[in-house]
């Protein structure tokens, strides 16, 4: 749905991004994950038509991005930008009515959406005097009521509690359900490894990682296991299979964290174990998308 080419974007001596290209699916749920300063931010204001890039191109199902794309596009920033003194009823609807709705669809959108997420009593309240959550709840009707295609969201859970979050996270399945593609940035792995199809890592401006989640972890699998077992085993003993990397004892039940060696195999493994211990349990060990995300940057950062 969407393709991002080659885009540099220079502000005088710092350079934002240097030729970032990438290819959003339709019907995904994408992660565009970096640091801070890395470029995310810099890139969502030119797929959103708030600056434009040095050179490079942005294409939105095959169309090079116009002002005819903006109704298309449903954005939440990491900086609120909802009135204060301005009463939530009125501002939806004024949001809405600035996305091409007319005020009669977009008051009945809008008694749907507070229904839903349990704000029909707030209408008639001001910003100022919601809760940064309850403000989160309100800007994130505002992004989906004109049912985008493309809805980008810039650390959407800021300021929720754990169980405001779920409800969001289910809302955002939902509409990728119904068709929706998601740009999602956050610096909160866990959301990433939940919620996304395919991610891209931005760093110092340039694009270190992308591909699909299950995908990058497969990669960084490095032949590490954590075994369970019963039995004396003198974890120290040396062999040519694996590396002990790590010893547990959690509420009686003995732990062993093995790294195989180049090419051996878990078969092999068990043939040697079994015989001297009693395994109740083999689990691979496979990288977080935070462990990854810190593996790469810090690589570069040093190269």
């Amino acid at each position: 749905m969407l393709s991002v080419k080659n885009i540099v974007k220079q502000y005088a001596s710092h350079r934002a991004l240097d030729d970032v290209s990438l290819e959003v699916e339709k019907g995904t749920i994408f992660g565009l994950l970096g640091p801070n300063g890395a470029g995310k931010t810099s890139l969502i204001r030119i797929i959103t038509q708030i600056t434009a890039p040095d050179s490079g191109e942005v294409l939105i199902n095959g169309q090079r991005l116009n002002s005819d794309h903006i109704s298309q596009i449903g954005y939440l920033p990491e900086e609120r930008g909802l009135y204060k003194k301005m009463e939530i009823g009125e501002q939806v609807l004024y949001l809405s009515k600035l996305k091409g709705l007319s005020t009669a669809e977009a008051t009945k959108r809008i008694k749907f959406w507070f229904e839903k997420l349990e704000m029909k009593d707030w209408w008639s309240k001001k910003v100022e005097d919601l809760s940064k959550g309850m403000q989160q709840k309100v800007q994130f009707v505002a992004t989906v009521l004109h049912q985008p295609e493309l809805i980008i969201l810039d650390e959407p859970f800021s300021g929720f509690d754990p169980v405001n979050a779920d409800i969001i996270k289910n809302e955002i399945l939902e509409l990728n359900k119904q068709g929706a593609t998601f740009i999602f940035s956050t610096h909160r792995m866990e959301s990433v490894e939940e919620l996304c199809d395919q991610i891209a890592l931005i760093n110092r401006s340039k694009k270190i990682l992308d591909g699909s989640v299950d995908e990058i972890k497969a990669t960084y699998r490095n032949n590490t296991y954590w075994i369970e077992y019963e039995g004396d085993y003198n974890v120290k003993s040396v062999n040519d299979l694996f590396d002990v990397l790590q010893t547990e004892n959690v509420k009686g039940k003995k732990l062993i964290k093995i790294q195989l060696h180049a090419n051996k195999t878990v078969n092999e493994v068990l043939s040697n174990l079994l015989p001297l211990i009693s395994i109740s349990k083999l689990d691979e060990v496979i990288p977080t998308m935070n462990e990854i995300f810190i593996d790469k940057v810090k690589r570069q950062d040093y190269e």
